[in-house]
């Protein structure tokens, strides 16, 4: 009698209807009870909610309020002309501005150099009052300029030039402290209007309206047109990294919600036993997936909450502009809480069908579930989606930042993530074939991960997608700083100085093409150098190497990015301060670099002379094409010399003495590079800038761009600490539904390294499976979009590996989850002649 009930699901009685709103109502709130009862087993799930909800928060409200706004520069405006001064047709440009369209604010801006550095500011003439531009000043101490004598500074300009309140500085008379709370990297001196005598830039605010602009178009952009410039927005990236991080909350939940199903079964038998329908068994699970969702979405916006409240004027300070006490996008606050209950929910809603499938004698009894097998049409299935993700990704590449571009990003990755979820739980099977000659723990523990796939299949997507962000971080990362062309990272190291001769830097790091390069005297080159020498001595450095540039310059004549960065001179001093001996290279080498690969390139050409006359180089004209005999060396011989230093700013490429004399070139002096016992302190940096600036010369130090390995350390610490946090909440549901065959094992004598063993190879495998199947799903990601693109090398970027970093995530995470899985595992369980009624 018991065997076929057992088997089957007993036939429910006849009913006239399922109860209708009083049934539902009393369902959802005996699922209410049972939450509050059993809080404690789905605080895993809720911690998991909460930590998303409120790192959502702090994190849309960063990725907001880091960048500038669209509307810096704008201040109240909606539109902004721009024009070059001088100009004799200015005064009445804006005239016929301000008939046509109405009010208009005027701000002229003449660029001053800072003296001993590369940096400048403005001298700036507005109206504080001003129609338009008042968001654009704020004042700090004291007031504004109201006369020709009057100037206020902001608050770097006065620690350039050691300013204060009242103190006269170049005729004018300081009266105030002010900044642009739109953008506090914005130095510039403030005088009345009309008391900037030579402006070089003169910007005028307005409202158009969306009126016609006629010819004043060329010089006019609206806040809209800046804000639609940019796609892939804070906001969108945001919403997509929240819709990412809900997936895995789902993922997870997933396993959680089969374990308190698994818990209940007894309960939840018993209510169907009473006479609760299929409809109102799964409105149980389901209604506590939504009590987790929204109790874990409140607590999680209430933290972030208070995190942001803490973090804003660190955040104010770093990101250089004033930012509101509630400045956070609430409407993707409130998607990223409506995502959590909707996560929570489906995540709810699959062991919910699960269970009332189970016949309700079984139910009442405890008894498992038996394992289901997975669909058979999800590895096609994962594979079409994989190959879709593949063909998307590529066609974003091709694309650009073109209006395809960023979706078929955006659809490309959501279809990668689906294809590592159908493939992960497959996956699975493959491990426990593999491993049936292995030890009895670990055949236990593989058997059971590849049986209960719809707790370990979610988990392992989980991981792999934590792994898949880690991996495409730091594969793109290294690919992009191998591009030997277009060198990237910091421009010095911290004990490096560069003097340049006055005129000598151009910007971007290339000097010897400034306006007054090369016509330096004999008499005022020397005395440059003995204050180069000074500088250094006051430092105490005594590795003073002189710095010599010519008109020469390396170009790629093929599509791609071209190259970047300063070409020095090769001089006897310059290599042997840098222990590269005569005999290290080729007397005939024309080019000599430390960059990784360079000396491999092809299509090289060494360009000199009169080219740059006959047009603009490739890398501005978006094209190539060969440059005349003449004018450049093609395919120059390079050699790859390790002892060069590795700043963008620094002698990494030089050129030899032995191609200077066969192009006819003429060096010229245009800088010293000064290098330090130690790493230069703030005050050094600042008296060596005097020095300089006195001397008419300017300094560059170290720059706060971050290098390769800083950024794919990062990104592999963020993968690792993700998914371990994925996989310890995975473990602990996993051995938490597997209690009873634990008890069962504890019972026939198995001892406390067996039941480690068990929790370490859980741990281990999934750790492992998740690293190769979220490295494998990164490598079709970056491939399918690096082999689309052009300008980023193609697919032979890739050739650079960052292996260290992988081994650390392939290899190393999951040793170190098995090695803290079987030191926490081994206790014996509390209770082992039987489960407990709940």
């Amino acid at each position: 009698m018991t065997a076929p009930v057992l088997e089957h699901p007993v036939p429910a009685a006849p009913r006239s209807g399922s109860g209708g709103l009083p049934a539902r109502r009393a369902v959802v709130r005996w699922a209410w009870r049972m939450f509050r009862r059993e809080w404690r087993q789905q605080l895993l799930i809720l911690a998991l909610i909460t930590v998303a909800v409120a790192a959502t928060l702090v994190g849309v409200a960063v990725a907001t309020n880091t960048a500038l706004p669209a509307s810096t520069g704008f201040g109240t405006a909606q539109d902004m002309a721009t024009f070059p001064a001088p100009d004799p047709h200015l005064a009445s440009q804006i005239a016929a501005l301000e008939h046509r369209f109405g009010r208009v604010d005027v701000i002229e801006n003449q660029t001053v150099a800072v003296p001993g550095s590369i940096a400048t500011y403005n001298l700036r003439a507005q109206n504080p009052h001003g129609p338009f531009g008042q968001p654009m000043l704020s004042l700090v101490s004291g007031h504004y300029p109201a006369g020709p004598g009057e100037v206020a500074v902001t608050s770097g300009v006065a620690a350039d030039f050691r300013l204060r309140l009242g103190k006269l500085w170049q005729g004018r008379r300081i009266t105030g402290i002010v900044e642009n709370p739109q953008n506090l990297l914005d130095e510039f001196a403030l005088v009345a209007p009309g008391q900037v005598r030579a402006p070089t830039v003169v910007t005028v605010l307005f409202d158009a309206n969306g009126a016609h602009l006629g010819s004043f178009s060329r010089y006019v952009v609206s806040v809209k047109s800046v804000a639609n410039s940019n796609v892939l927005n804070p906001e969108t990236i945001t919403v997509a990294g929240v819709t990412l991080g809900m997936l895995l909350i789902a993922l997870v939940a997933v396993g959680g919600f089969t374990v308190v199903a698994q818990r209940r079964l007894r309960s939840i038998g018993m209510l169907a036993s009473l006479g609760a329908t299929d409809r109102n068994v799964r409105l149980v699970v389901r209604a506590n997936g939504v009590v987790v969702g929204v109790v874990g979405a409140i607590t999680g916006a209430a933290l972030g909450l208070v995190i942001w409240l803490a973090y804003r004027p660190l955040l104010q300070t770093n990101s250089h502009h004033a930012i509101g006490v509630l400045s956070v996008p609430w409407l993707v606050v409130a998607l990223a809480m409506v995502l959590a209950v909707l996560a929570t929910y489906f995540a709810a809603a699959r062991p919910a069908r699960a269970i009332t499938r189970i016949p309700v004698v079984m139910a009442l009894s405890g008894r498992p579930a038996p394992p289901k097998r997975t669909h058979r049409w999800a590895v096609p299935a994962g594979l079409v989606f994989l190959v879709g993700a593949f063909l998307l990704l590529g066609d974003s590449a091709a694309q650009g930042n073109a209006s395809g571009g960023p979706r078929f990003l955006v659809f490309g990755f959501v279809a990668l993530v689906v294809a590592v979820i159908l493939l992960a739980p497959s996956c699975l099977g493959i491990l426990a074939r593999i491993a049936r000659r292995g030890p009895v723990s670990m055949r236990l523990a593989l058997r059971d991960l590849a049986r209960y796939r719809a707790r370990s299949g979610s988990a392992l997507a989980a991981i792999s997608v934590a792994v898949l962000i880690a991996v495409v971080i730091c594969v793109a990362a290294t690919a992009r700083y191998s591009n030997m062309l277009d060198y990237a990272g910091p421009n010095l190291t911290s004990n490096q100085l560069i003097v340049y001769t006055n005129g000598s830097y151009s910007g971007g790091g290339v000097p010897g093409a400034g306006p007054s390069a090369g016509t330096v005297k004999p008499a005022s080159l020397r005395a440059m150098a003995a204050h180069a020498h000074g500088i250094a001595t006051a430092l105490g450095s005594h590795q003073v190497i002189q710095l010599e540039s010519t008109s020469a310059t390396l170009q790629h004549n093929a599509a791609g990015r071209n190259y970047s960065g300063p070409l020095y001179v090769a001089t006897p001093q310059l290599l042997a301060a840098f222990g590269i001996k005569s005999t290290d290279f080729s007397q005939t080498t024309d080019i000599l670099s430390m960059r990784p690969g360079f000396a491999g390139i092809t299509k090289m050409q060494l360009v000199y002379g009169n080219y740059y006359s006959h047009g603009p180089p490739p890398a501005a004209a978006g094209h190539t094409f060969a440059c005349p005999a003449s004018d450049c060396l093609a395919n120059p011989v390079m050699q790859e010399v390790s002892g060069l230093p590795s700043g963008t700013s620094a002698p990494n490429t030089v050129i030899t003495e032995h191609a200077v004399h066969q192009l006819g070139l003429h060096p010229i002096v245009t800088g010293w590079l000064i290098q330090t016992p130690n790493a230069l302190t703030t005050p050094q940096i600042y008296n060596a800038r005097q020095t300089a600036g006195a001397a008419g010369l300017s300094i560059e130090t170290r720059s706060s761009v971050p290098g390769l390995t800083e950024i794919i350390d990062w990104a592999t610490v963020f993968g690792i600490v993700l998914a371990l946090g994925v996989l310890a909440m995975s473990v602990g549901l996993i051995r938490s539904e597997t209690a009873r065959d634990l008890r069962t094992l504890s019972a026939t004598g198995a001892s406390a390294p067996t039941r480690r063993n068990l929790t370490a190879v859980t741990a281990g495998a999934l750790g492992l499976l998740g690293a190769v199947l979220g490295t494998a799903a990164a490598y079709v990601a970056t491939f399918a979009w690096f082999r689309s693109s052009a300008l980023n090398g193609g697919a032979s970027a890739l050739a650079s590996v960052p292996v260290q970093n992988l081994l650390v995530i392939i290899v190393g995470m999951p040793l170190f989850a098995a090695v803290i899985g079987w030191l926490l595992a081994g206790r014996e369980p509390p209770a082992i002649s039987r489960q407990p009624l709940e």
